[in-house]
């Protein structure tokens, strides 16, 4: 029987197929392809052209590349195999070596050839690489250099080119930065404390909340400047007039050394620095809400916004989310927990990040892992909607919100909740509705502004034939 290889090669420019020659000989001396590749000579001798199918245009380069990177067939090469593959016959097998085993198993399923994309034909692909302009006849190396590098341009931008409304990598930078604010405000905090209660030790215990006791040591100062004349301010800042009376009566009778204004003013431009960062960390807190709301809108609904946005950081994005099962989800952010379960053969972790979630804290201790398992499975629905769908909207969110809630009274006093089918069903129909509205309101809006386009072009019109 005789074996033949053809083997594909997808370069810059276009399609190419090379014929192996002596197939079964080159297979088993992998030694001999490998010192061939770097010599030409020795390398024409291997591999023969068989054909070459240059791309018509830069899009369709591009469109091919980004179908092949995924390892679908694309169209013109599904075309160009089953022109000049040789056909498969009774008495012979034909070989197809590949680079990618992904493109190789779509080839195998749509044309039915046998497929090869290990061993000898990887050196083999190597060696075309290397001598490809030598390889082609009126083929000049510049060519190939500056088609390989638009290619290269327009596929990264391809790639880079996104949605600006549903970005989900300013989300995994927004809960990270939220989460150092966290941790610095903290120690800042502290230490503000630390050093103004040298001055003034009682105002720690009559304004516990780093944030306030921050703006409130801004606005006092030198603790013997606090008279009645600043106390309107002073309940402003604090929304609380008993506690301002017992700063100012504790101002009075403190037992904290006096201060000079050389280390007053190093402690108030640091006080200054942390309210302007905690101000800047509920900004950055609101821009979070906002764009879980338009990226992830069932999630934010389902457990909350930080909680949501840590879960996507976790992993990776937001598409890598909604590929895991609901039981990764389920002790995401637990992963060190787990293997010290499995190393040491004990129980494993019942929640990860989720724990964060108020359901879990209110569920009772025996029904906590019942109602992590019911949770992820539905932020599992819930991150696929929102990855994949189109229109995306809150709706189911916050209808699997309400069957956690639902399942909560069931754990606790045995009331069946409505079925999963009619409360999907219900969130539908729903979403239906919504989306007809927006884009009856879309066309409106539309109309509304040609009408204005319109008018003021006659508008114009009438105003030339004027001054003519």
């Amino acid at each position: 029987m005789d074996a033949k290889l053809t083997v594909l090669y997808e370069h810059a420019t276009g399609f190419t197929l090379f014929k192996v020659k002596e197939f079964e000989e080159i297979g088993s001396e992998l030694s001999e392809v490998e010192k061939s590749v770097r010599d030409l000579q020795r390398f024409t001798k291997i591999i023969e052209l068989l054909a070459f199918a240059p791309f018509k245009t830069s899009v369709d380069a591009l469109e091919s590349i980004n179908s092949i990177s995924e390892g679908v067939l694309p169209e013109s090469l599904q075309i160009f195999l089953e022109t000049n593959v040789p056909k498969v016959g009774k008495m012979s097998k034909v070989t197809l070596g590949v680079a990618d085993g992904k493109l190789g198993a779509s080839i195998n399923e749509k044309l039915g050839l046998k497929i090869q994309h290990t061993g000898f034909v990887l050196e083999i692909l190597r060696g075309i690489r290397y001598h490809f302009p030598s390889l082609m006849k009126g083929f000049a190396p510049k060519l190939e250099g500056i088609a390989q590098l638009g290619l290269g341009h327009s596929y990264s931008r391809a790639k880079v080119k996104f949605n600006v409304n549903k970005v989900d990598n300013m989300i995994i930078h927004s809960v990270s930065l939220l989460d150092q604010l966290d941790k610095d405000l903290n120690t800042y905090s502290m230490r503000i404390r630390e050093w103004y209660s040298y001055h003034f030790p009682e105002l720690y215990k009559i304004v516990p909340e780093n944030y306030l006791y921050a703006k409130v040591v801004k606005y006092i100062g030198d603790r013997k400047q606090l008279t009645e004349e600043k106390m309107e301010g002073l309940e402003e800042i604090i929304m609380d007039a008993g506690k301002a009376a017992a700063i100012l009566s504790a101002a009075k009778s403190s037992m904290g050394m006096d201060i000079s204004p050389v280390d007053l003013t190093n402690v108030l431009m640091f006080t200054n620095r942390v309210v302007s960062l905690s101000e800047y960390r509920r900004s950055l807190s609101e821009y979070l809400k906002n764009k879980m709301g338009s990226v992830a809108p069932n999630m934010a609904a389902l457990i909350g916004e930080q909680v949501g946005a840590r879960l996507i950081s976790k992993a990776g994005s937001l598409t890598n989310l909604a590929k895991c099962p609901a039981s990764t989800v389920q002790i995401l952010g637990a992963e060190k927990a787990l293997f010290r379960a499995m190393k040491t053969k004990t129980s494993t972790p019942k929640y990860g990040l989720i724990y964060h979630s108020t359901f879990i804290g209110r569920a009772g201790r025996q029904f906590k892992g019942r109602a992590s398992r019911f949770l992820s499975n539905k932020l599992s629905i819930a991150s696929r909607i929102d990855a994949f769908s189109d229109n995306p909207c809150n709706i189911f969110g916050q209808k699997m919100k309400q069957q956690c809630e639902d399942r909560l009274k069931y754990f606790e006093t045995g009331e069946k909740p409505p079925k999963n089918v009619d409360v999907m069903h219900d969130a539908l129909q729903e979403s239906i509705v919504l989306q007809q509205q927006n884009e009856s309101l879309n066309t409106s809006v539309k109309r509304k502004k040609s009408k204005k386009e319109k008018k003021s072009k006659k508008n114009k019109v009438e105003e030339k034939e004027n001054g003519e």
